[in-house]
């Protein structure tokens, strides 16, 4: 059975952080920014927590289109900022929208997560399991982000986004691409209590620590080689595609992507210069932005690429049904 996307709804707290806030307290300045990311702005939450502002995009999504969510059967939660270790975040924003029957369960695929979810959501429907799966994507990175690192703390913002999945008579999501390169594992981390990964030292301060030149070479070479291979997979040539969604998490990086596999980039989709990098919440940011601004149509066909910590990836290809 085929499925697609019916419904999407996006988070962004009202707090904004300019570029030129971390010109008071790290050494950096807005060109130097914009030039090495792209980014304009960010935003950052209040008191939201990570389920509360998923709670909210859910909202975002019923009012938007008229969706009833008390029948979801699934609910696939992908983050990296829980505040709990247990119980999940999947079952707390279940119990908050008033789910009853739901099956719950969290991912932590970090950049990739969002694509992953989707994959799943899919696979549930495909074999008649699942008639309806939310796919939620929800981070509150600002507060595990390190703001003596003048490299990493430019880089992210908070953001929630929620899409729901269904049966599809005439678009569909198509084969997906996906992996993992462990080994790769130190070159963005988050540790709470282990000094060591992958028999490596590490810093334990529970803050993000990224080798950036060691993450933007794998991106940019990974993805543009799972770029092509999602269409070769698919039968589909670059041509069939009208949108790009890369995750955002620089935007050098999309660019790099775009010019190794000759795709315009004026029909790639980001989220980047206006939120930064969110995480999982990035690819659904930017597709809501392309909604919004006219750009992304009904029958439109979309290439989604996610990769992040892990080092992993994950990509697909759907229709736009809305």
């Amino acid at each position: 059975m085929n499925s697609t996307i019916t419904g999407i709804g996006t988070y962004v707290p009202e707090k904004i952080v300019s570029n030129s806030y971390f010109e008071k307290i790290v050494d950096t300045n807005e060109e130097w920014i914009l030039k090495r990311t792209g980014i304009k702005e960010r935003r950052a939450v209040n008191n939201e927590t990570t389920v509360e502002m998923a709670r909210l995009a859910a909202l975002n999504l019923i009012n938007r289109y008229n969706k009833d969510l008390s029948d979801v059967d699934y609910i696939i939660f992908a983050s990296t900022t829980a505040e709990h270790k247990i119980p999940s975040l999947a079952s707390q924003l279940q119990y908050q929208l008033g789910i009853k029957n739901a099956g719950t369960i969290d991912i932590v695929a970090a950049c990739a997560g969002f694509i992953y979810g989707i994959i799943q959501a899919q696979s549930l429907i495909s074999i008649g399991f699942c008639k309806k799966v939310l796919v939620v994507a929800s981070e509150v990175l600002t507060r595990y982000t390190d703001y003596t690192d003048r490299t990493t703390c430019i880089l992210f913002g908070d953001a929630a986004s929620v899409a729901l999945v269904e049966p599809s008579l005439n678009c569909k999501i198509y084969k997906p691409v996906f992996g993992t390169e462990g080994e790769h594992g130190y070159a963005v981390y988050l540790s709470e209590f282990a000094d060591k990964l992958n028999s490596k030292s590490i810093k334990n301060t529970n803050k993000i620590v990224q080798d950036g030149k060691k993450v933007f070479k794998w991106a940019v070479e990974r993805m543009s080689e799972k770029f092509i291979d999602l269409l070769k997979l698919n039968d589909l040539h670059a041509n069939t595609i009208d949108f790009f969604i890369p995750h955002s998490a620089n935007l050098r990086i999309i660019e790099a992507i775009c010019s190794n596999v000759n795709f315009d980039k004026s029909k790639t989709l980001n989220s980047v210069t206006q939120y930064g990098n969110t995480s999982s919440v990035t690819i659904p940011l930017a597709l809501d932005l392309g909604i919004k601004n006219g750009m992304v149509k009904t029958g439109n066909k979309l290439l989604l690429i996610g990769f992040g910590g892990g080092l992993t990836y994950a990509g697909t290809i759907l229709d736009w049904e809305i």
